[in-house]
């Protein structure tokens, strides 16, 4: 299988690259794995910026229906949707300069990883930040 987030990539996304994370996916459902992984987010200093259609307020946090409409710039973009409308998603992340884009547990678009590696942004896919941020130390 190919390594969509060598360790280097990991680390830099998860400690260099800043603290704003977009959440695609992210809604109060508190049994999905998005909103999970969120909470861990938040436990480690990042700020969640929920993105879902329906724009709800999660763990504090004013949601979106969209990138485009978050009105501050973001660091990274957290992708909890299928592989089929996780590209569009990469390219809306880097149209709007997110530093880097992270494709959850099991979503795989290798097309899309191209794209956003050939426009400069740092990508990992199929990892969980929630796991990998506390093997960091």
């Amino acid at each position: 299988m190919t390594n969509y987030g060598d360790e280097a990539t990991v680390r830099s996304i998860l400690t260099a690259k800043g603290d704003t994370w977009a959440v695609v996916g992210l809604s109060t459902n508190t049994a999905r794995a998005a909103y999970g992984v969120a909470r861990v987010l938040q436990r480690y200093g990042k700020r969640v910026v929920p993105v879902h259609p329906k724009a709800e307020t999660v763990l504090g946090e004013q949601g979106y229906r969209s990138l485009a409409e978050i009105p501050f710039p973001v660091d990274v973009v957290d992708v909890f949707v299928n592989s089929e409308l996780a590209g569009e998603v990469a390219d809306q992340a880097v149209a709007v300069g997110a530093e880097a884009v992270w494709f959850q547990l099991g979503v795989v678009d290798e097309a899309a990883y191209e794209r956003t590696t050939a426009a400069g942004v740092e990508m990992v896919m199929d990892k969980c930040p929630a796991i990998e941020i506390p093997l960091l130390g």
